[in-house]
């Protein structure tokens, strides 16, 4: 684990007036997310188009943010955010998950109007022919991306296999469908142990595509664009030749697993949960948040070598109380020698701030003299989309 540098200091210059919150609330550092979208604008900044994944945070106000950093367009995962961006006129949007509904496919593109301002993914037959049938019932070409697995094991087609060229082939031969490119998400990185370890990951990554891609094209398919994505790939990248555009996420908010794998401090981290200590015992301080706050995850993908669920920080304390177990509302807080006394505020950073923003319903932006507090709205998970 990375060794842990006293925190509190900053705290009375970042997520200004946490401690003044009566009922728990998940609170973003204003100044540290600008200061985050900033410098991943800075690192792609001519060498791929920056498409941000927009799961980490579900805000229309965030992803403005990131267009006032340069951001090209924008990815989800889910039919109601590509929605949510569409409507506020943000574009193209990739959605970077295997829709098979052709119903919801239909009714994206009838959202978007233009086929150029919505891309797909696929990476199975079924997909393909729902993407097609849409097409075709709507006189469209619809805008897809080959998904292809480069070691998550989760989605996508074996770039060293057959299979994803006779994919490609199929996609590429129909009069409804445009090949855009391939796209990837490497995942897996969230398993390695440091940033060298991750450099790997990423160097296996542009690897596999450009094999995949030359396959390909001596098959007779063009592949006009590559877009990876994966915030650790990107902060501890092998460089960006033959890339088009990157679609990190988490780079945003940053987490305790980004501190883990040494691509972030703590004073990156832009999301926490502002709570109080409410009861306690000879064995634990009790806070007002649960896992309906913090969900129970543990890092992304699983992957977190950690049993704990966050990081507690009281302002002039050098090192944090560790989230040891959670209940609904709860949470289990160890500690030393005295108990913090009811009523202490605390600011949790979390292990993975992606489900937080999602459970959130809504966060407030803290800022300081320059930056105002504000409300963030959280786009809901239900979709208005079969």
């Amino acid at each position: 684990m990375t060794a842990i540098t006293t925190v509190t200091p900053e705290l009375e210059n970042r997520f200004s007036g946490f401690d003044a919150l009566v009922e728990p609330r998940v609170v973003i550092d204003l100044p540290t997310l600008d200061r985050n979208l900033r410098a991943m604008a800075n690192l792609v900044a001519g060498q791929a188009e920056l498409h941000p994944h927009v799961k980490t945070h579900k805000s229309l106000a965030i992803a403005g943010m990131q267009s006032d950093h340069g951001a090209k367009g924008f990815t989800v995962a889910r039919a109601h955010e590509a929605k949510m961006l569409l409507q506020a006129g943000h574009d193209p949007v990739t959605i970077a998950y295997p829709l098979i509904s052709e119903e919801t496919i239909i009714a994206l593109l009838k959202l978007a109007g233009e086929p150029q301002r919505l891309r797909f993914i696929a990476e199975s037959d079924a997909g393909v022919s729902a993407l097609s049938s849409a097409g075709r019932k709507l006189g469209m070409s619809v805008q897809v991306f080959l998904k292809v697995d480069v070691g998550l094991h989760r989605c996508g087609v074996d770039p060293k296999g057959d299979a994803g060229l006779q994919l490609a082939a199929t996609i590429d031969r129909d009069p409804h469908l445009s090949l855009v490119g391939l796209l990837s998400h490497a995942g897996h990185a969230y398993g390695a142990p440091d940033p060298d370890a991750i450099r790997v990951v990423a160097t296996e990554e542009l690897s596999l595509l450009s094999e995949f891609r030359l396959r390909l094209e001596k098959n007779g398919v063009a592949v006009h664009r590559i877009s990876i994505g994966s915030t650790p790939t990107l902060l501890s990248n092998a460089g960006f030749e033959g890339v088009d555009e990157v679609r990190p996420g988490n780079y945003a908010f940053l987490d305790l697993t980004a501190v883990r794998l040494g691509i972030a401090k703590r004073t990156d981290v832009a999301l926490g949960i502002a709570a109080r200590i409410v009861s306690g015992n000879d064995r634990y301080a009790i806070a007002n948040v649960g896992s309906k706050t913090l969900s129970s995850d543990l890092g992304a993908h699983g992957t977190s070598a950690t049993s704990s669920f966050g990081e507690a920080w009281i302002a002039g304390a050098d090192e944090p109380l560790s989230v040891l177990k959670l209940s609904e509302e709860h949470a289990f807080l160890s500690y030393s020698e005295k108990r913090p006394a009811n009523g202490t505020p605390i600011l949790i950073l979390p292990n993975h701030s992606c489900p937080v923003a999602n459970l959130s319903g809504g966060m407030l932006g803290l800022g300081n003299d320059r930056v105002a507090t504000r409300e963030i709205h959280v786009e809901g998970t239900r979709s208005a989309f079969p």
